[in-house]
């Protein structure tokens, strides 16, 4: 399993068009970027490679990286930079899977595979299948199981992919709150590598309208606001899940200078092989 970070920003990414925050004129200085948030996984057995999530910056993730184009897409919800690099696929592949969650988002009214159906029905390409969370399935040659986590307003998934051959797993948190139901905690456990959400560190929650949720016994915020976890908060889970290695993505330029380039922080183009 060849894991390659195509995206590890957040929503704006950095640098951030516009910005020029010492964090922002590091990045171009330093000449390393986190678009917004994607990641190939190549079965080097079997030839093919599954994308997680379609960055907006699809096309140009996957020219600097060189990767192959994927055979499988799983999408983990529907927030537009995790969704909207979907159409990058027209004339470029003949036919992709596209793996989805099939359970209803009270906010919307249909699951994550209905709106990427919906969305998308125009790309002949594309078919959509629909996914139980907590019920594995198979695609490209790897065991996929999507987790519910904690995304609040909307449902949002993490996973794990773990090739039945040589165990290997890799496992993705998604975009969560520090406060992920046990039934997924026990899918993403044990991980030879977690990509864990970690948009800020804990000590920005104070600029929160919202604050920070879920401290730990030190009382420091595990949970920024309602939606991500903290860097802080991203260890702990890391801790939590026994992970062998953790790299802490979909990371925003907020991060003060002397600490956003600092371990285990992510960047764009990092390789794991597992």
């Amino acid at each position: 399993m060849r894991v390659t970070l195509l995206g590890t920003g957040d929503t704006t990414g950095t640098p951030t068009v516009g910005c020029t925050c010492e964090t922002c004129e590091a990045a171009r200085d330093r000449g390393v970027e986190r678009t917004r948030f994607s990641v190939h996984v190549e079965n080097e057995r079997t030839g093919e490679s599954l994308l997680i999530d379609a960055s907006p910056d699809f096309r140009y993730q996957f020219l600097r990286e060189g990767v192959s184009l994927p055979d499988g897409i799983v999408i983990t919800h529907v927030h537009f930079d995790h969704l909207d690099g979907l159409g990058n696929v027209y004339r470029l592949v003949d036919d992709v899977r596209v793996f989805a969650p099939d359970e209803v988002d009270p906010q919307t009214g249909r699951s994550v595979a209905e709106t990427v159906d919906a969305d998308y029905h125009y790309l002949d390409a594309i078919t959509v299948s629909p996914e139980s969370p907590l019920s594995p399935f198979e695609t490209c040659g790897f065991e996929v199981t999507l987790a519910p986590v904690d995304h609040p307003p909307q449902l949002c998934y993490g996973l794990a992919v773990e090739d039945p051959e040589t165990g290997a797993k890799l496992s993705l948190s998604g975009d969560t709150s520090y406060d992920i139901p046990e039934p997924s905690r026990e899918v993403l456990a044990d991980p030879d590598v977690l990509l864990a959400d970690a948009i800020v560190p804990a000590h920005l929650c104070e600029h929160h309208p919202m604050g920070g949720r879920h401290a730990g016994a030190d009382g420091v915020p595990r949970t920024f606001g309602t939606k991500h976890m903290t860097r802080e908060g991203a260890l702990a889970l890391a801790d939590d899940l026994d992970a062998t290695e953790t790299r802490l993505v979909h990371v925003a330029h907020f991060y003060p200078v002397e600490e956003a380039f600092a371990e285990p922080l992510a960047v764009d183009g990092e390789v794991f092989e597992l």
